[in-house]
């Protein structure tokens, strides 16, 4: 498991302060309230800021870092990503997992492998898996909903499925 979650990208700054504008990769925009500190590229190394503040805007959070005061400072972030330790992250409920622990997985149907996660789209009403077999370069599109997903093993690296027969020609 990775010691760090992407909890969003700075996609601009906001004013001469220094604030970035950044895009939330995480369900839970609540986690901005309480964020106590990020971490980022900074200078080729992983670094931790102090956040000062966090605000939501349209879609996007503003957000306030110790120490990045003008919007030239601000600039250096554009296009990075904002991590938390893995450990200040939310609690997650029962058969709720992050993205990044789901990318890799192998999955199966009837014990038999049909490919690995590659990507997750969040759809709003429920995530779909893209599932890809190298060998066969096929791409599965399986919702990610408990009719679909008996089984999630992370530390198994496994995820066993029942592929609905709509789909089943894809396998």
């Amino acid at each position: 498991m990775k010691d760090y979650l992407a909890v969003g990208k700075v996609v601009n700054t906001h004013g001469i302060k220094g604030e970035l504008k950044v895009y939330p990769m995480t369900s839970d925009l609540s986690r901005f309230d309480y964020l106590l500190f990020v971490h980022a590229e900074w200078e080729g190394e992983l670094k931790e800021f102090r956040v000062l503040s966090a605000r939501p805007h349209k879609n996007m959070i503003l957000i306030k870092l110790k120490g990045i005061d003008t919007m030239n400072d601000a600039e250096k972030f554009k296009g990075k990503e904002l991590w938390v330790e893995r450990k200040h992250a939310r609690k997650l409920e029962e058969d709720e997992y992050f993205i990044c622990d789901l990318i890799g997985l192998k999955v199966y149907e009837n014990d038999e492998y049909i490919g690995s996660v590659t990507e997750v789209i969040q759809t709003g009403s429920n995530d779909v898996y893209i599932i890809k077999d190298p060998d066969k370069s096929t791409e599965i599109l399986l919702p990610a909903l408990k009719s679909v997903v008996k089984n999630v093993d992370i530390e198994n690296n496994r995820m066993d499925v029942v592929v609905p027969e709509e789909l089943e020609d894809e396998v």
